[in-house]
């Protein structure tokens, strides 16, 4: 900091050629004036007298000196500074850990969805539509066989009603129609008992057996006597066997499907039996009507007087639970 001069002037009455000349300020002052101003203490400034100043070092930049060092290695290491702090803080975060993953979500999906379907498939309404829809399919599939089977014997029941007629001849044409006649009628009693059966009412009829059996021994015998050993020039197995495809299928589905019936017709959906307690027993709804027609059956001699469970099973056509509670009813009649 440097100190103000004080240039002492001389006498103000002395107005001789010393004074100094004010350029500028002496075109409007007059002298008089000018000599009192100059007798005063005069203030210079370090630009007014260079000669008497020191020269003195600039203040250093600070904003300057920073902007010199920032390099682009300065840069990234300050970017991966912040970075690291920033993901220091996020990861001390537990709340991404508490999210459900898209898996973990697919796996509650369908857990909660195989819950739902097993908790539906014990619903006694759905366990007795599920039993109608597959007795529907089973008897559209053996209904099905059977036309099939009746249908490839009647190649072989043609060529034995024939005996040998010309082609296209009355004799050759009505031979045609003889296996048909044959399975209409075979396929009306199997229906017949196929339906009484889903009733829980099955036709026990030997009559109508004997008649099941006529046709399918008819079939049979006229498919194989043609290739019979003796009665063919020569004799094949593998042929034969390949005309008694037919009458083998007709005779196995006509045979099964009234058990298959039955048992579909046995099931009981108003309870569910496999969640009842051990403590005791449940007893269907139809246990009064099987106990009256098993008394009724025992006095025609068609049961015995202390049957067992599977021989009232067998002869009512219902669950074995229920052939137990009516072997211990008839054991113990009160």
């Amino acid at each position: 900091m440097t100190t103000p001069l004080t240039i002492p002037f001389s006498d103000p009455a002395d107005d001789g050629p010393d004074l100094p000349d004010y350029v500028g300020i002496s075109e409007r002052v007059p002298r008089a004036e000018l000599a009192t101003i100059a007798h005063l203490p005069r203030t210079v400034t370090p630009s007014d007298d260079k000669a008497h100043t020191s020269p003195t070092a600039p203040d250093p930049d600070p904003a300057g000196e920073a902007d010199q060092g920032m390099t682009r290695r300065v840069e990234r290491l300050r970017e991966q500074v912040a970075e690291a702090r920033l993901l220091a803080e996020l990861q001390a975060d537990q709340t991404p850990l508490m999210l459900d993953s898209p898996k973990v979500r697919r796996r509650q999906r369908a857990a909660h969805e195989a819950a739902r379907l097993h908790a539906l498939a014990q619903d006694p309404a759905m366990r007795a539509w599920s039993a109608a829809r597959m007795r529907r399919l089973l008897v559209a599939g053996a209904m099905v066989g059977l036309a099939l089977a009746l249908a490839w014997s009647t190649a072989g029941v043609q060529h034995f009603a024939a005996d040998g007629a010309p082609a296209w001849s009355p004799g050759w044409l009505f031979a045609w129609f003889v296996e048909p006649f044959m399975s209409i009628t075979l396929l009306v009693v199997v229906g017949a008992r196929a339906y009484m059966a889903t009733l829980g009412q099955p036709i026990r009829s030997k009559t109508l057996v004997r008649i099941e059996h006529l046709f399918l021994v008819l079939t049979v015998g006229m498919n194989a006597f043609p290739y019979l050993p003796g009665v063919a020039d020569t004799f094949s197995f593998p042929r034969l066997m390949l005309h008694l495809i037919g009458p083998i299928v007709a005779v196995a589905v006509v045979t099964a499907l009234p058990h298959i019936l039955a048992a579909f017709a046995a099931l009981d959906f108003t309870t569910d039996r496999r969640n009842r307690p051990l403590t005791g027993l449940t007893y269907g709804a139809n246990i009064p009507d099987l106990l009256a027609r098993a008394e009724t059956l025992t006095a025609e001699g068609r049961l015995p007087a202390s049957p067992s469970a599977y021989q009232i099973r067998r002869v009512l056509s219902c669950g074995m639970d229920d052939a137990r509670t009516l072997r211990d009813l008839l054991a113990d009649p009160k």
